[in-house]
């Protein structure tokens, strides 16, 4: 996964917008953006960064030098989204944020901006964009991959065939995902049971199609392990045909997730590498 240095860009809102009761979709601007990698990826990130509020930063944010010469209390909070969209001839960023009342740092936040406001992020990052030669494509993710989910299907190309699972609390949370593919979208309510639980019955239920796949899975870190052993495990989907990683994990605040993520990372690695050993040969 590649991501620019952590120089810090500063945009403003354009407008804000709610496509759903859970989500408030920030349109970004400013002279800053030009020239910014964007469009290569279908999962490009930008991590929004929180200024710890009464603290001075020195203009243009470094965080690197903010590490070096502030105290840990002081450094900035950082929240990855994925760029839902990007306006090339207006130099506009779209980027949704989940917004669920006053949980969490980023909702709140994103749903009092008001247009002319401030944003600072650093990025893109991205890795993963739909292979235009596969024979079919699987998406699958919770509300945070669903921003890259709609991205991606929006590049397949005219006509190829994608599998679509994504899980949101309720009717309320669906939106359009336009695509020139062909498209069989499932929404998938929680009604109370785990995130992921119905992603992982759909796809363990789904009769894998001839051919080449290309996989993206995303989302909760518990499902996303889950599935992951589906797929290069039991279905012995290709590494490089796979776009797999836990964007956040239950229980954990994102700094949280962030410091354990590489230790979760190599427990995933090497369960994966020993069932792999053992698993009969077809």
């Amino acid at each position: 996964m590649t991501e620019r240095p952590k120089t810090v860009t500063a945009a403003h809102v354009v407008r804000t917008e709610r496509p759903t009761a859970h989500v408030v979709r920030l349109v970004l601007g400013g002279p800053d953006l030009a020239g910014l990698p964007v469009g290569e990826f279908t999962d490009h990130y930008i991590k929004i960064v929180f200024p710890v509020p009464g603290v001075d930063y020195p203009r243009p944010m470094e965080l690197a030098a903010i590490k070096r010469e502030l105290p840990r209390e002081q450094w900035p909070r950082l929240r990855a989204y994925t760029v839902r969209a990007w306006d090339a001839a207006t130099g506009q960023m779209t980027v949704d944020v989940v917004h669920h009342g006053d949980e969490g740092l980023a909702g709140p936040w994103a749903a009092a901006l008001r247009p002319g406001d401030e944003v600072l992020f650093t990025g893109p990052g991205g890795a993963y964009a739909p292979n235009p030669e596969a024979d079919w494509h699987l998406l699958v993710g919770d509300e945070s991959a669903l921003p890259a989910i709609a991205a991606s299907l929006a590049r397949l190309p005219v006509g190829a065939p994608a599998y679509v699972f994504v899980e949101v609390d309720g009717p309320a949370d669906e939106q359009p995902l336009p695509s020139p593919g062909e498209v069989r979208l499932t929404w998938l309510h929680r009604n109370g049971r785990p995130v992921g639980a119905a992603l992982v019955s759909a796809v363990r239920e789904l009769e894998f199609p001839p051919g080449t796949l290309h996989a993206f899975v995303h989302g909760e870190a518990g499902f996303v392990r889950e599935l992951r052993r589906l797929l290069r495990v039991e279905r012995a989907v290709p590494r490089e045909s796979l776009s797999i990683s836990g964007y956040w994990r239950q229980g954990f605040d994102d700094e949280g997730w962030r410091a354990t993520k590489p230790d979760w990372n190599r427990q995933v690695e090497a369960d994966e590498q020993a069932r792999t050993t053992t698993a009969p040969s077809a």
